[in-house]
């Protein structure tokens, strides 16, 4: 009982921490100004990890590296800490065990990233229909219309309303499932 509530209390806090890490990244990756309320929060949260790995881990065709990095090394250390409460840690072979915590970080940052695009895509649809002018709705904006601009260029708008944004959460589903099942396959090779 006390360990599922630790691993819920990690998993919470572990996916907030690699979900503001992977919007810094993708802030930085499309050139979103840091001047706004959101811009400021992830900067607060996120400048004592990337701030100083910045000095030892340089940035890769214009990707800021030092932001997705400790996203993936918050998400391996959860990976950890699961393992270890439900004492899968000393059963397995380290190095098989090292794989699978590399492997299921990495899915579990991807996760993190889609359930992340997945809140931009909702919150930029709600504010184009309730008040497109709102002070963070150009963010939302910025931070949706990359990943939207290939399925408007399929979709046309019905009646002036965009679907895109219900194709793209489909797509996204769809690749969430995909991942659980990749997970669960790597974490039975431990």
């Amino acid at each position: 009982m006390l360990g599922n509530l630790f691993l819920t209390i990690v998993e919470t806090l572990g996916s907030l921490l690699s979900g503001v890490l992977l919007a810094r990244f993708v802030m930085q990756w499309q050139r979103i100004s840091f001047r706004n309320p959101i811009g400021n929060f992830v900067l607060a949260t996120t400048d004592w990890a990337v701030v100083p790995l910045r000095r030892i881990i340089p940035g890769l065709f214009g990707l800021d590296l030092a932001s997705l990095l400790p996203a993936w090394i918050v998400q391996t250390l959860v990976v950890f800490i699961t393992l270890w409460v439900r004492g899968i840690i000393g059963l397995a072979d380290p190095l098989s065990l090292l794989v699978v915590m590399w492997g299921v970080g990495l899915l579990e940052t991807i996760k993190a990233a889609l359930y992340l695009l997945m809140g931009v895509v909702l919150m930029s649809a709600i504010l184009s229909w309730v008040n497109p002018y709102a002070p963070m709705a150009g963010v939302i904006n910025a931070l949706a219309e990359p990943f939207l601009r290939p399925f408007r260029r399929v979709i046309p708008a019905i009646g002036g309303v965009d679907l895109t944004p219900i194709a793209l959460l489909l797509l996204l589903q769809v690749l969430l499932s995909a991942l659980a099942m990749g997970k669960y396959m790597l974490i039975g090779l431990a």
